[in-house]
């Protein structure tokens, strides 16, 4: 018999029976449509589980330090910042904050002391969370534009557009998760590792040594891959600039500069910036006009100004070139110059045209600037791979003219000068063991904006006089060092009670200048600066880690900021030369005279 019409069959599921009556292809699509509304409703359905589990996945204590590191992210430090570097910084300090808190979970549950909530106050703790964060994030966002508009305000830079904020959010969230996702890939790379370990070894050994084998191999490839890649490249486009010409240089033809036909240093060997240092300046018609409106050098006697330059093509070596640079001022009779100053160039081998025009119209051409090359790379990538070299350049640059000048007449010798600037004034004071052997061997020192890595200047600042400050230290009464830190200007280096005995020594820096405040210390430690009353600051609060990406990121654009703020120097060098070693009867109303004429010099630092 067959099987009853109203009856399933045996394993037959009666919810998938068509009802009596139907025909075959009306049950086909029945069975169609029901699979297809189906598969519609499990498709948000497995997403909705795949997000939840992702989300399940996070550290409560992580995210709640995530959060406060992205308000602290916020907050003004020395320079103004765009949404670009805003954005980076915050997804930085953001992941760095999951890191801690996350490892703090992870000890907690380790050592026993996790607390253990029941689901309703967990739920509870969660929708708090998400709550701050609704909070927090808009409003630290319209603080952050308030702050940044005062820095701006207070640095005379126009306001950016308020739409920037929400570029920060999402470069810095985004950024975040993607460290995130890496971490955990790495994680799971090393667990994998482990399993299969776990084969042969102990569990825990195996875990360790997965863990272990994981993060070298991860190192490795970042260090050797990544980053050596990264420097290959920019070795190679620094070693292609370096064979280029500024626009508008042209090889000299006077006798007075290095490169010119007369020259023992060929035009093509000096560099990129050894071709700009050599073809500008001031012209003697310049250098006349403005002495013409004083009274301390007549136009007439003004002369065309020395420049020496060896590139670091020129000679085999450090010491080569440095020799060559003294042929150099023995072919242009550069000892019966009033002023020589020898200056130790930055990464790239440049010259601040600040600092050379204004000694040059100050003393009425009547100088010499001596520099030499010792790298094409910029300054914060001498600085990471090449820490050595800028000493030994500035030691072999000195030391070697410093020799020459001993064998002139002392009633003749021009009036010697060691300068440098930022990455140039850490090399510079290579040459120098400290202040004796700097006041032994000097008639004066002009050291602008120094890194805090610098050992002559770490010393002063360390050693400072007591209840002086950190930016603007007082070291032994102002004796012979002296830190001018006005805005704009070095003035304030006389203002420090008592005599001022030569020879002199002289740091410009500003409050403002993250070149001078960079160390891997305020990592960790508070340094005195922070919380200084700076004039050209905003108030700070230091954070671990958070401060030092904010430093990070300020010093690659300390440079970008009008004069008299940041890295920016232009018009501060009237009074550092002034109060190294002006001409006779130069006075505070030709350094006013001077400065206006800079003022209208481009700033091309």
């Amino acid at each position: 018999m067959e099987p009853s019409a109203g009856r399933p069959q045996h394993g037959e599921d009666p919810a998938e029976r068509p009802e009596q009556g139907e025909s075959p292809g009306r049950r086909q699509q029945h069975g169609e449509s029901a699979a297809a509304d189906q598969q519609h409703d499990e498709r948000p359905r497995g997403l909705r589980l795949r997000l939840e589990s992702f989300a399940r996945r996070f550290s409560p204590t992580g995210l709640v330090l995530a959060l406060t590191c992205y308000c602290i992210s916020m907050t003004p430090s020395l320079i103004p910042r765009g949404w670009l570097f805003q954005g980076l910084l915050t997804g930085l300090s953001m992941i760095a904050g999951y890191a801690a808190g996350a490892f703090l979970g992870w000890a907690t549950r380790r050592l026993g002391f996790h607390a253990r909530w029941d689901a309703g106050t967990t739920r509870t703790l969660w929708f708090v969370l998400a709550g701050l964060t609704a909070v927090l994030v808009p409003w630290f966002l319209v603080l952050a534009s308030r702050w940044q508009g005062d820095l701006r305000a207070l640095f005379g830079i126009e306001a950016t557009p308020e739409s920037h904020v929400m570029l920060v959010v999402l470069l810095g969230v985004g950024l975040a998760l993607v460290l995130l996702l890496v971490a955990r890939g790495l994680r799971w790379c090393s667990r994998r590792a482990g399993d299969l370990l776990g084969r042969w070894v102990p569990a825990r050994v195996a875990r360790l040594v997965g863990a272990v084998a994981v993060t070298v191999v991860a190192v490795l490839l970042v260090n050797g891959t990544l980053i050596n890649g990264a420097m290959t490249a920019l070795k190679n486009i620094s070693a292609a600039t370096d064979a280029g010409t500024p626009d508008g240089a042209v090889e000299p033809t006077s006798p007075l500069r290095s490169g010119s036909p007369e020259s023992v240093v060929d035009w093509d060997d000096l560099g990129f910036q050894g071709r700009g240092f050599v073809s500008s300046g001031p012209s003697v018609e310049q250098i006349a006009d403005f002495a013409a409106g004083g009274d301390v050098v007549a136009a007439d006697d003004v002369v065309e100004p020395i420049r020496v330059y060896a590139g670091l093509q020129s000679a085999e070596d450090i010491d080569a070139v440095a020799a060559l640079v003294v042929d150099e001022l023995d072919r242009t009779d550069a000892w019966d110059r009033e002023i020589l100053v020898v200056a130790t160039t930055t990464g790239t081998g440049w010259v601040d045209p600040s600092m050379s025009q204004t000694l040059e119209y100050m003393h009425g051409g009547d100088t010499a600037i001596a520099a030499m090359q010792y790298s094409y790379l910029p300054s914060w990538v001498s600085f990471l791979s090449d820490r050595d070299t800028p000493p030994a350049a500035g030691k072999a640059l000195y030391e070697a003219v410093y020799d020459a000048w001993l064998e002139q007449p002392e009633d003749s010798r021009p009036f010697l000068v060691a300068y440098g600037l930022s990455l140039g004034s850490f090399g510079a004071q290579g040459a120098f063991s400290g202040l004796q052997d700097m006041t032994e061997r000097t008639q004066g020192a002009l050291f602008v904006g120094t890194p805090s890595f610098t050992p002559n200047w770490a010393y002063f600042t360390k050693n400072r006089d007591a209840g002086s400050l950190e930016y603007s230290p007082v070291y032994e009464g102002g004796r012979q060092v002296r830190f001018g830190t006005e805005p704009g200007s070095g003035a304030d280096v006389w203002d420090i009670p008592g005599t001022w005995e030569e020879p002199r020594v002289v740091y410009l820096q500003h409050a403002s200048d993250a070149v001078i405040w960079w160390s891997l210390d305020v990592l960790w430690r508070e340094p005195d600066w922070v919380s200084e009353p700076g004039p050209d600051r905003l108030e700070m609060t230091w954070v671990p880690v958070v401060t030092f990406w904010q430093v990070t990121f300020d010093m690659f654009v300390a440079g970008n900021v009008p004069q008299g703020h940041g890295h920016s120097y232009h018009l501060a060098y009237s009074d550092g030369l002034a109060a190294l070693g002006a001409p006779e009867g130069w006075d505070d109303a030709d350094t006013a005279r001077l400065k206006e004429l800079m003022s209208g010099v481009p700033d091309e630092s």
